[in-house]
Parts: structure tokens; sequence; C-alpha cells
């Protein structure tokens, strides 16, 4: 199977409800034959009425159809606020809950064990196909509350900024695999490593006449052996995240490279409508800066929701500033570069963390404190190499004090450092770390 139709069937398995449910409802016609025999050869049996035993099943099976009914509705009505008030791009990560898809899959394996059942059932009634049942039906009660739960509680704002950071900090690794401290000394990027083409000029590969979506992931392996076998070094022309149109630049191939099949390399990239964090370490600050930003529009004037945010993008912050982001780019066991491809360095992550926020949370003393904070402490911790662009943004954030704040009063609150937004305890200049010592 090549890479492409991997990365599309785990894509379409994460990402989509019914598989589960329907491989479950297969299993139910294989498994109701199955303990039925069993029943037969064991000869045990339930002493209860015929009827009885009809009426109690036909219960069940209505009880799990308005169980299945109601969730469905109940997730949907969930996702539609939540979207609305948080943002659109929570909608995947809800689909992607393998508790929700385990509980469907229960509900709908005792759905249809139990209409099986009931077609079948005679006298006298198989132990164990009334046992799967009963049990069956209490397994759809017990999951039922706990997806309740689980959904209301997943929803809050705070749980889903939590979970696109630990989304984000595990891209982030995969991306950049290298602490800063072991490849500070890696070789840099540099356009005199790819070599020379016949001809002079690189062979250009677009992306397809019918090609239209966002960059989504690439096989990162097998360009670079593909590069290999055919001694040449392809670069990736957009970046992970990157909106590509119809026969836009995909791939440049940089020496003898005249034997690779394009279609080949297409085959090596996904593109989707929408972008997603397999492989795109910048979409996890994108979803928490639309998060903040949505909490500080006029209509919602949330900026508490904006300083959680802020709490998990300074987390990321850290996590990226402690990398080496300069990678871009494989090389074959001989040190020939094979493999060319762009990351976002440190400032684009810092714009990316602090601009949109910093303009519409300027006026909030609570926001300007807590972007302070972050600032303070990411100069404090991360490499001095990492502290250009962010004393940068403090020296930003300071001027527009003095638009915002006409008080001097209100100018100095706002220019404190507090972890808190507004509660916690800083002082007015240095680091975090050097100022817990300074509360009185």
């Amino acid at each position: 199977m090549k890479w492409i139709q991997r990365h599309r069937l785990r894509a379409f398995l994460k990402n989509s409800l019914w598989p589960q449910p329907l491989a479950c409802m297969a299993a139910a016609f294989i498994a109701a034959p199955l303990v039925r025999r069993f029943d037969r050869f064991t000869g045990w049996t339930l002493h209860a009425d015929l009827d009885n035993a009809r009426a109690l099943v036909a219960a069940l099976s209505s009880a799990l159809l308005t169980f299945i009914v109601f969730l469905f509705s109940w997730i949907i009505i969930a996702l539609q606020i939540a979207s609305a008030s948080l943002t659109p791009r929570v909608i995947a990560l809800v689909f992607n809950d393998w508790v929700t898809k385990m509980a469907l899959s229960v509900f709908v394996f005792s759905y249809t064990f139990s209409l099986i059942g009931l077609a079948h059932l005679g006298t006298p009634v198989g132990l164990f196909t009334g046992a799967v049942m009963a049990y069956g039906s209490l397994a759809c009660i017990a999951f039922f509350l706990i997806l309740i739960d689980r959904v209301a509680k997943s929803l809050r704002p705070v749980s889903i900024m939590v979970l696109v950071a630990n989304e984000g900090v595990r891209v982030v690794e995969s991306v950049y695999p290298e602490p800063i401290t072991i490849a500070s000394a890696s070789r840099r990027r540099s356009e005199a490593d790819l070599p020379g083409t016949p001809g002079g000029e690189p062979i250009i590969v677009g992306a397809g006449r019918h090609t239209t979506g966002y960059l989504l992931a690439f096989d990162r392996d097998g360009l670079a052996e593909l590069a290999q076998r055919e001694g040449c070094t392809i670069e990736l022309v957009p970046e992970v995240g990157d909106f590509i149109g119809p026969d836009d630049p995909l791939f440049r191939i940089h020496g003898d490279g005249h034997g690779i099949r394009h279609e080949s390399l297409r085959e090596t990239v996904a593109v989707g409508p929408e972008r997603t964090l397999e492989q795109d370490p910048t979409f996890a600050f994108r979803v928490l800066v639309d998060l903040a930003s949505k909490a500080l529009s006029p209509a919602i004037n949330d900026p508490t929701t904006a300083v959680l945010a802020l709490d998990q993008i300074h987390r990321l912050m850290r996590v990226v500033g402690m990398r080496h982001l300069d990678i871009g780019q494989v090389r074959d066991p001989g040190g020939q570069l094979r493999l060319v491809y762009g990351t976002p360095d440190w400032e684009d992550y810092v714009s990316l963390a602090v601009i949109e926020i910093r303009q519409f949370g300027g006026q909030s003393i609570q926001i300007t404190r807590r972007l302070r904070a972050m600032l303070e402490d990411l100069i404090h911790v991360l490499p001095e190499r990492r502290s250009g662009p962010l004393r940068e943004e403090v020296t930003i954030l300071h001027r527009g004090l003095e638009r915002s704040f006409k008080d001097p009063e209100d100018q100095s609150r706002a220019d404190t450092m507090d972890a808190q937004g507004v509660g916690g305890h800083r002082a007015r200049t240095g680091s975090p770390a050097t100022n817990a010592g300074n509360a009185v």
C-alpha cells in the first residue's frame, strides 16, 4: 500500500464516527448465531415466560435506539454551541475522541444483537443469549452516563485548550526532534547545499490540475529514499499548513532527477480541505490564538478565557524554544542532501503567539499583564539567542500601554507581570523567577 493510501485510511478511521459502530453491527450478526449455538450445546436456559421475554427484549431494543438517536442529536447540538462560542476548529477534536466511538460501538452492537435475538427468541430462552442482551443494555447505560459527563467536560474552553496544547507538544517534538542543546552545532540549511541541475534550472513539479487544499503531511522518509535512489535532491516548496491551488509549484528537483515520475512525487503529500495537527505545529498555536481572540471580541468580552489560552501558549512556547528549529533537510548516510522542506522559525512562532492577542487585548489590564509575564519568563528560561524577538514584543507592548491607558496608575498596573492576569503578584520588571522572592 502506498504512503498516500495509508495516510488516507488512517485519517478516515480517525476522523469518522461510523466505521467502528458499523464494524460492531457486523460483529453482532456474527456473534448472535454463535451464542445461540453455544446455548444449544450447553443446554442452559432461563426460567422465563416466552411472551414476557419478548416484551422485555423489545423494550430494551427501543430504549437502545432512543439512546443512539438522542446521543447523536446531543453531540451535534453541543458541537454547534462549542463551534459558535469557541472556534469551528474544535469539531474535528470531538470526532476524534475514542470514548465517543467506543460508546457508539457498544450501543450499536447491543441494539443489533437485541434485534437478532428478538427475531430468534423461542422456547426455551437461552441463558447466554439473554445474558448478552441484558448486560449489553446495562453497559449501554453506563457508557451513556460516562459519555455525557466526558463530552460536557471536554467542551469547556480549558479542556479544549489543554487537548490542543497536548497535541501541539507531540507535534513539535515530532517535527523538531532535536533539543537545542544537542543540535546547536547542526549544519544550517543553505542554497549552496542544493546540487546543480543539468541545464541550470531545477525541474518544477506542479500540484496537479485538480489539487486544491491545505498541505496536511508529507512522506519525509519516502521522499528522501526516492531522491537517494535517483541521485538528486528534492525540495518541497510549500510548508505544511500552506494552501495549494491547481498547478501550484509543489516540488523542485535539483540534480539529475529526470527519471522521477511526477505522479509518484504527488503521492507523497496529503492535501485536505482543512488544516490538521498531524505535522503542523503552528496549527496548535492558531487554534489557541483563535480561542483567545474570540474571547476578547466585544460580543463575548471574556479576558479570563483568553488568559487560559495564554497559559497553554506559554507552555507551547517553552517547548518550541528548547528545540532546534532549523531542520528542514534530510541527508543520506553519505552526508549528501536529499530532501529540503520549509519549517517555521522562532520569529514565526513569536509573531503567531503574541501579535493578535496583543492587538485584541491591548486595552485589557488582565491580558497585558499576562502577556508581559509570558514574555519575561521566556526571556529568562530560554537560550539567549531566542530573546531578540521576545524583547521586541515587550517593547511594543510597553509602547501600546501609553496609547491604551491614559491614567499613569493604569499604565503602571498594566505594565506589571502577573501570571494570573489579575490576582497574582509579580514585580514590575525582571523575570518571574527572579521576582518570586520580592513578594512582601
